[in-house]
């Protein structure tokens, strides 16, 4: 593994670069899971820590994608998830942030990652 810069995120230590996932399984057209794992082994090699997602992206496939990546490297690596969207693609854009929709997502997002 490469040593990289790195930052202090409140108790966090990560690489001073990280890796957005998004284009993993959403917004770019068709998605290779071979592929995008091997470049997310790729990063940690190279001593990315910190990996950005969403459980919009792909609606939960890239949170899934991430927890099959992590797969006995999860030691290696700061995840960082995000959500809101209450709704799925192709829906109407629905923005939840009450607190039984904030446990529910972190539990559906803890699942997916495999956490």
């Amino acid at each position: 593994m490469s040593e990289l810069p790195t930052r202090r995120l409140g108790a966090l230590t990560v690489a001073a670069q990280g890796l957005g996932c998004m284009g993993m399984s959403h917004g770019y057209g068709a998605s290779d899971d071979a592929q995008s794992i091997a470049t997310l082994h790729r990063a940690l090699d190279l001593g990315v820590t910190l990996l950005d997602t969403s459980d919009f992206y792909g609606a939960g496939h890239n949170e899934e994608l991430l927890g099959r990546a992590l797969t006995g490297r999860r030691d290696q690596a700061v995840l960082a998830t995000k959500f809101g969207f209450a709704n799925r693609l192709g829906e109407p854009t629905a923005i939840r942030g009450d607190a039984a929709y904030v446990r529910q997502a972190c539990d559906a997002s803890l699942r997916r990652l495999g956490v």
